[in-house]
């Protein structure tokens, strides 16, 4: 099983780049996974520094997220995406599967 980890400038550079490499595949209801491909995780904006907030939830700081929009994909086939990142603290993991790769890259990973 091959598992990337994405990020893309935005949700709609990542959505075309996903359907160009045949990771989900446009019906009539909307889009599917492609062949061979198990899971599509829109991981989103990723915290790099948690904001604060007062006792009735109001924000004192804002968070700080990394650049980018995450995704990560679960496939059978090996898919090369120019958008993969290396992370060290992965946010997100699939049950029963360790990433392979525990670097951060030199794009400063998230």
């Amino acid at each position: 099983m091959n598992i990337a980890k994405l990020n893309y400038t935005d949700k709609e550079t990542a959505i075309a780049d996903l359907i160009e490499k045949g990771v989900y595949v446009e019906t009539e209801e909307g889009l599917s996974y492609g062949q061979g491909v198990q899971a599509v995780v829109e991981i989103g904006k990723v915290i790099q520094t948690q904001g604060t907030y007062d006792d009735e939830g109001n924000v004192i700081t804002e968070p700080i997220y990394y650049d980018g929009y995450a995704y990560d994909v679960m496939s059978e086939q090996d898919i090369v995406f120019e958008s993969e990142i290396f992370t060290k603290n992965s946010k997100h993991g699939f049950a029963g599967y360790e990433p392979i790769k525990d670097i951060l890259d030199e794009q400063g990973a998230i």
